[in-house]
């Protein structure tokens, strides 16, 4: 389980579900859900908010820097209830016109939630988390 916050102060959080993802770099990524519910506190959810119904954005894939900048902070480890994990996770390939799994495995359709294919960096990640809560997006350097 990891937290971040927004501009409005109040806690986000988010949950660690694969670290050997594949996201089309033959190289390991964090399989990484953010969930609707807020907080002024950094005390991991109740597990009915940490429910598959209760998903911000769809599951995204990242690497290690979203921790290593001081973005995202890990709250603690916590295993995995009915109803937390997606039966299957879904990625759209904009380039191929395609869908993969977290493995790098063609699906042969979609499945919602559907993703996006590739790596998500922690500006973009920030940018799809203040679109879905309404906040202004930081501006670009």
């Amino acid at each position: 389980m990891f937290t971040l916050q927004l501009p409005d102060g109040l806690y986000s959080f988010g949950r660690v579900i694969n670290t050997g993802a594949n996201a089309g770099f033959g190289v390991g990524a964090q399989l990484i859900y953010i969930f609707k519910f807020r907080s002024e506190m950094k005390n991991i959810p109740d597990r009915v908010e940490l429910r598959v119904d209760h998903l911000l954005l769809p599951p995204m894939m990242t690497n290690l820097l979203p921790w290593s900048r001081g973005y995202f902070e890990t709250l603690g480890n916590l295993s995995f209830a009915e109803r937390e994990i997606l039966a299957t996770h879904c990625f759209h390939s904009a380039m191929f016109d395609r869908y993969y799994d977290e493995h790098a495995v063609e699906l042969p359709q979609s499945v919602e939630p559907v993703g996006a294919y590739g790596l998500e960096s922690f500006s973009t990640i920030d940018d799809a988390v203040s679109k879905a809560l309404g906040f202004p997006l930081v501006p670009e350097d």
